[in-house]
C-alpha cells in the first residue's frame, strides 16, 4: 500500500506543499476553512504524519516520560490515568515505565527516556531511591522534569501531593475519638519522605489527645499483605496490647485484617483498622476497610496541567518551582467503626 505524504494532499487539492505543512500545523496565516480541507483531506487519503521526521524538524518528540514505581495497584494507575487524559488533550502523547520499585530499574528508565528523546518527565520515585537519584541529571540537562506523591529530597523541582502528614493525623485521630487507644502504626522506608509525613502525623495525634508514644507499636519494613500479617502475628506472639492497626497503605492494611481474623480477633470490635490511599478493594471486602483517600486521577490531573504550564513558560527552570498539596479524604467504613 502506498504511503500517502503531504505532497498527495497538496495534489488533491491543488495547493502547494508548504501550505499544506502549514496547516496541518495550526499556523494562523493558514484560513480556517484551508485548515478544515486539508485535514478532511488528510483523513479521507489515510494520512499519518511523520512524527520522527516531525521531531527532528522542531527538536520536539511531543512525547512526555512518565515513570511510576509499579501498575499492579490503583494508586498508580488512577494516577497515570488522570496524566494521559490531559496529556493526550493538549496534543502529547505518554511513555509508561515501571521502577517495580528498584532504584536500579529506576535509572534503566530515566536513560530509556533519554535516549527516546522525550520533551519531559513525570515521575514518582522508587522505594530504594536515596536522594535525588538519577533525577538530577535530569534537571542538569534542562529537561523538564515534575514529580507526584513520592518526591526525592534535595532537589527543587515542580511537584503534585498529597498532605501526608494531615492524613497521618486524621487516621490517628478518627481511631481516638472511636475510642482506640493503643494504636499500632506500620510505616515503611524512612527514605521515603511520605512515610516519614505520616508517622509524624500518627505521633502528634497521640501527643495531641495525651497518650503515651510506645515504641513497640510502631512497626517498620515493607509493605503487602503477607507484612500485614506478619505484623501482627509477631505483634500477638510477643504479647503486646493493641486495640488498633493504621497501616501506610491498604495492602498491608488487608494482610492485618487477615491475620487478625484467623487469630479469633473481631474487626472492628476488638481491634480497629485504617489504611491508606483508598485503593478499589477496600469498599468491596468484608469488612469496607476504612482510608484516607489521595485523589489519585485529580493528582495525575494537576501534575500533568502544572507541567505543561512551565513548558509553556519557556524556560522550565527559571520559575520557582511550584508545588501543590492535595488534602486528603478520610473515608470511614466498616474496619475502625464502632
Amino acid at each position: 500500500m502506498k504511503k500517502i505524504t503531504i505532497l498527495d494532499i497538496a495534489k488533491e487539492l491543488n495547493i502547494t506543499f508548504s501550505t499544506v505543512a502549514r496547516a496541518l500545523n495550526d499556523h494562523p496565516a493558514i484560513s480556517a476553512a484551508t485548515k478544515k480541507a486539508v485535514r478532511e483531506t488528510a483523513d479521507k487519503l489515510g494520512y499519518r504524519p511523520n512524527k520522527v521526521a516531525s521531531s527532528l524538524r522542531s527538536g520536539k518528540t511531543k512525547i512526555i516520560g512518565v515513570l511510576v514505581p509499579r501498575l499492579d495497584v490503583s494508586f498508580f494507575s488512577s494516577v497515570v490515568h488522570g496524566i494521559e487524559g490531559v496529556m493526550n488533550e493538549n496534543g502529547y502523547t505518554i511513555l509508561l515505565y515501571q521502577s517495580q520499585e528498584s532504584a536500579k530499574q529506576e535509572n534503566k528508565g530515566i536513560d530509556t527516556f533519554l535516549r527516546s528523546r522525550v520533551d519531559g518527565i513525570i515521575a514518582s520515585i522508587s522505594l530504594e531511591t536515596e536522594g535525588a537519584g538519577g533525577y538530577q541529571e535530569i534537571k542538569e540537562r534542562n529537561i523538564p522534569l515534575a514529580f507526584f506523591d513520592r518526591v526525592p529530597q534535595g532537589l527543587d523541582v515542580p511537584s503534585v501531593t498529597i498532605d501526608d502528614y494531615r492524613g497521618g493525623f486524621m487516621a490517628t485521630e478518627h481511631l481516638i475519638k472511636s475510642g482506640y487507644r493503643r494504636i499500632v502504626h506500620i510505616n515503611g522506608y524512612r527514605n521515603v519522605h511520605i512515610f516519614n509525613e505520616r508517622l509524624r502525623g500518627y505521633l502528634d495525634a497521640l501527643k495531641q489527645y495525651g497518650l503515651p508514644v510506645d515504641e513497640r507499636l510502631i512497626v517498620k519494613g515493607d509493605f503487602s499483605l503477607e507484612f500485614g500479617r506478619q505484623c501482627v502475628g509477631e505483634l500477638l506472639s510477643a504479647g503486646t496490647s493493641f486495640d488498633a492497626v493504621f497501616t501506610l497503605e491498604d495492602f498491608t492494611a488487608m494482610g492485618v485484617i487477615q491475620a487478625l481474623k484467623a487469630s479469633g480477633k473481631q474487626v472492628p470490635g476488638e481491634v480497629g483498622v485504617v489504611g491508606f490511599a483508598n485503593e478499589a478493594f477496600t469498599s468491596l471486602v468484608s469488612p469496607t476497610v476504612s482510608t484516607l483517600d489521595q485523589r489519585t486521577v485529580e493528582m495525575g490531573e494537576q501534575v500533568a496541567q502544572l507541567f505543561l504550564r512551565l513548558l509553556k513558560k519557556g524556560n522550565y527552570y527559571s520559575h520557582k518551582p511550584e508545588k501543590i498539596v492535595l488534602a486528603p479524604k478520610l473515608l470511614v467504613r466498616e474496619s475502625s467503626s464502632r
